[in-house]
């Protein structure tokens, strides 16, 4: 493999996982909710969201051991597994479907605010800014957009759910 190693092999699964998930990821949110392309597509997603969150595990470089991007690949898992549950649950019609549908946003989410955190903390620090300050500014931001667009969307959705049975 051209002298690539364990650690590269690693962090390109890793890559290619989170590119996948961040493009599938946007489809899930823009298709119609419930159809078989919606579930093929959410299957996608999550088998690539565990890849994700489980090469993230394994990536020890920036801090020497586990650190904030370790705790956020928990929560991301966390969020992934409390979006999945009501699916495969289903307690009540429709009921479950909340609960999906906001998790699985966050899920969404969480990957968007991760990526533009990768990318900030790539740019050369001409201000002097901090990496915390630019993760934190980044990730705020997005998790603040998307607070205020939570509600309308899921509402939406929920019509589409309603509408589709």
């Amino acid at each position: 493999m051209n002298g690539m190693n364990s650690s590269s092999t690693l962090s390109l699964v890793h890559i290619a996982a989170s590119c996948l998930a961040l493009v599938i990821g946007a489809a899930v949110l823009v298709v119609r909710k419930g159809d078989r392309r919606h579930r093929r597509l959410g299957r996608v997603y999550a088998v690539a969201m565990v890849l994700v969150n489980a090469s993230a595990f394994c990536i020890y470089r920036l801090f020497g051991g586990f650190g904030p991007f370790h705790v956020a690949a928990v929560i991301s898992l966390l969020t992934l597994l409390a979006g999945i549950r009501p699916v495969l649950m289903r307690p009540r019609p429709l009921q479950w479907s909340t609960t999906h549908m906001t998790f699985m946003y966050w899920s969404v989410v969480g990957l968007y605010a991760a990526f533009a955190s990768e990318l900030l903390v790539r740019l050369p620090d001409r201000s002097g800014a901090h990496f915390g300050v630019m993760v934190g500014l980044a990730t705020g931001v997005i998790m603040f957009v998307a607070g205020t667009l939570q509600r309308p969307l899921v509402r939406r959705w929920s019509k589409e759910m309603e509408e589709g049975r």
